[in-house]
């Protein structure tokens, strides 16, 4: 699923491809925000962390899950 996050006093935002579920998403989202976590901690399709830090969120979208594509590539 696509996820973007807008990072506060960053001209632009991260996007990315998260192999997690909108839930699991959502629920670091809220730990960071929360208190609970210092850091928004999101792992990516390739295995690749990405850290936030929680003081610097200015927000998080979560996208719809993405079919799993099949095939060589575009012609």
């Amino acid at each position: 699923m696509e996820v973007k996050i807008g990072v506060q006093h960053a001209p632009r935002e991260i996007t990315l491809e998260s192999g997690q579920s909108a839930e699991e998403v959502e629920r670091a989202v809220a730990d960071a925000l929360g208190g609970k976590a210092q850091v928004l901690t999101l792992v990516d399709e390739h295995g690749r962390k990405i850290l936030v830090p929680a003081d610097r969120l200015a927000y998080v979208e979560i996208g719809e899950p993405t079919a799993r594509k099949v095939g060589f590539g575009a012609l």
